[in-house]
C-alpha cells in the first residue's frame, strides 16, 4: 500500500469538501432563489460541486506547469469518486431531513441540515479516500504534481 494514512485521507477529503460545499451552497442558493423545485436545484448543486471540486484540484496542478488537458485528466482521476460519494451522501441526508429542501435559504432548518449533511458526507468519504489513496488512485495522483 502507498501512503494511505488517515491524515492524508482527511486532507484529501477536506479538499474535496471545500469544492463540494462551494458548489452545493451556490447551487442550493441559486435554485431556491429562483423558486426551482427540488430536483433541478439538486442537479444544479451537484453539477456545481463537481465544477468547483475539479477547479480547485486543477488550480494546484496548473500551478505546477501542467497543461490544461493533462490537469483536467488529473482532476477527473483524483476527484470523481470522492465528489460522487460526497454528493450522494450529502444530498441523501438533505432529502432525509423532513422539510430541509423546502425550508428556504433564510431558514435555520435549511442551513443546519446542509451543515449536518456535509459533515456526514465528510465522515463517510474519508475512508473511501484512504482506500483509494492506498491503491494509488484518487487524490494520490495529484501528489506527483503538487503538495498540500
Amino acid at each position: 500500500m502507498r501512503d494511505a494514512t488517515w491524515s492524508t485521507a482527511v486532507s484529501a477529503t477536506l479538499h474535496c469538501l471545500t469544492g463540494c460545499a462551494i458548489g452545493e451552497v451556490l447551487g442550493m442558493v441559486i435554485g431556491t432563489a429562483l423558486g426551482w423545485h427540488n430536483v433541478p436545484t439538486i442537479v444544479l448543486a451537484i453539477a456545481l460541486a463537481f465544477v468547483f471540486g475539479y477547479a480547485l484540484t486543477m488550480r494546484g496542478v496548473l500551478r505546477a506547469g501542467i497543461g490544461f488537458r493533462q490537469a483536467l485528466r488529473v482532476a477527473l482521476a483524483a476527484d470523481t469518486v470522492s465528489i460522487l460519494v460526497m454528493e450522494l451522501v450529502d444530498n441523501g441526508v438533505l432529502l432525509f431531513v423532513p422539510g430541509a429542501m423546502d425550508a428556504g435559504i433564510v431558514s435555520w432548518l435549511f442551513w443546519g441540515s446542509l451543515a449536518v449533511a456535509l459533515a456526514v458526507a465528510f465522515v463517510v468519504t474519508v475512508p473511501v479516500n484512504r482506500w483509494m489513496i492506498g491503491r494509488g488512485r484518487g487524490h494520490a495522483v495529484v501528489h506527483e504534481y503538487h503538495h498540500h
